[in-house]
């Protein structure tokens, strides 16, 4: 135990000190913060073109603040040369578009991800995409990296949308995602007992495909619906490989989440800071047919600029596959808190209590995970979890409670706007052997995963 502790310990306190923009967001869209690196460029370019350049420099660099005043748009960024070229040298050293930011780092270099590629993209509000995700783990992990020592393909992604635009009234879309691969029977209707929607789209015992959301959507002023099948709001960390930071998943997004509902699900922004979400579902998991009854709903506030607070629950029957019924209730609390420009903290805590009808028996979880994301540039970042997962028959008979820990260390880096590399080590352990891990009671994971967006 002073072993866990202590490893816990300095999981925490690894990655502290000051560096550049923010980790992810509270929703788990980590992809579309960590890329927004040319448009961050070009509005350091307009603030440097005034007399103070809010990024440390007393003085404007090398820029004739009175030739920029009159357009700090693209031609700022030409004339001014990104406005702290110059700075970096002299002592503006924020990271403003300079390098990897203070000190050490920045001294490596600067940060180049290039102009980003589509074979899609986007024509008014249509838009498409996808990714290819590949994958190497030392030892399996029963949580999506179940196949060790084998370069594998775990998501080859498409998607396709519509997004609503409720600015001047009434607006409807929708999207459609497919995907092919390890990960795929994960994301399949495998709630259901039938082969019903996507359960029995298999290749083989491993590989597969599924359709892990298809629904329509609809809105009005503050107020949209969701209609069809789509990704829980349940938790942080989601089954969209780019959206979160490790290659590696925890125990409590696997085993204590639903990944997918089927149903409809109303969001209603209260204001600039507060949405409300509330919706029936068809249980966890499930294709187009009746296969639960159950609530999906909670509330997300901003609480001021650097803390933002999300309670989701999933309440009432989950499951009916084969007749055996599971009912009960569970949530998840997500704090996000940015403790500096640089450094992203979540903390994240689910619950789940259910009982099945046929046989008493219970599920009951609790799970703290833990993450700190300490950005270097916007080409390279680094992060830490731990989590402590407490259950009661989810891996073993009903009545057996277990503790297990499990901290990852990882790292972010994207050569390119398109490209993402994922090294982590991972350290496991599992006093009652429950979990299934490769190595028993303790077990070290190396990883490493590459993710190409288009």
């Amino acid at each position: 135990m002073k072993r866990k502790l202590l490893f816990s310990t300095l999981a925490l306190l690894c990655f502290g000190g000051n560096a550049l923009a923010g980790g992810p967001s509270a929703d788990g869209n980590y992809h579309a913060l960590y890329q927004a690196a040319p448009g961050a460029s070009a509005e350091v370019a307009q603030v440097g073109c005034t007399e103070d350049l809010g990024c440390g420099c007393e003085t404007p660099c090398d820029c004739d603040v009175a030739a920029c005043e009159p357009d700090c748009g693209a031609d700022a960024l030409v004339g001014c040369d990104v406005g702290c070229d110059a700075g970096c040298d002299g002592g503006c050293d924020s990271g403003c578009g300079c390098g990897f930011g203070n000190g050490f780092f920045s001294k490596l270099g600067g940060c180049d991800l290039g102009e980003p590629f589509a074979l899609f993209g986007e024509c008014g509000n249509l838009s498409a995409g996808g990714w290819v995700q590949m994958g190497y783990h030392t030892d399996a992990l029963p949580l999506f990296n179940s196949r060790p020592d084998e370069y594998q393909l775990h998501q080859a992604w498409l998607w396709a949308e519509k997004a609503i635009d409720t600015s001047c009234g009434f607006d409807i879309g929708g999207r459609i995602d497919y995907i092919y691969g390890t990960d795929s029977q994960d994301t399949q209707a495998f709630g259901i007992d039938n082969n019903h929607w996507d359960n029995d789209w298999d290749n083989g015992p491993d590989y597969g495909h599924a359709m892990p959301q298809l629904y329509l959507e609809a809105g009005y002023g503050d107020l949209s619906v969701k209609v069809g099948h789509f990704y829980t709001i349940i938790g942080w960390e989601v089954v969209t490989a780019p959206d979160n930071f490790f290659y590696s998943h925890a125990y409590t997004m696997y085993n204590s989440e639903p990944f997918t509902h089927t149903g409809a699900l109303a969001t209603l922004a209260v204001s600039e800071d507060v949405e409300v979400y509330g919706g029936y579902t068809f249980g966890w998991d499930s294709g187009f047919e009746d296969n639960g009854d159950s609530f999906l709903g909670g509330v997300s506030l901003a609480l001021n600029e650097d803390i933002s607070l999300i309670y989701a629950t999933v309440a009432g029957r989950f499951a009916d596959k084969g007749g055996n019924t599971e009912k009960g209730y569970m949530h998840s609390i997500v704090a996000d808190v940015a403790l500096t420009d640089s450094l992203q903290y979540i903390f994240q805590s689910d619950y789940l209590d259910t009982e099945n009808q046929n046989d008493a028996g219970v599920r009951n979880t609790f799970g703290i995970n833990q993450y700190l994301i300490y950005t270097l540039s916007d080409c390279l970042a680094a992060g830490t979890r731990f989590e402590w997962y407490n259950q009661e028959g989810v891996f073993s008979a009903y009545g057996t409670e277990t503790d297990i820990f499990a901290l990852t260390m990882g790292v972010n880096y994207k050569p390119h706007a398109n490209v993402v590399v994922r090294p982590e080590i991972r350290f496991d352990w599992d006093d009652d052997l429950v979990a299934g891990l490769d190595e028993g009671e303790e077990q070290t994971t190396f990883g490493i995963d590459t993710i190409f967006l288009f």
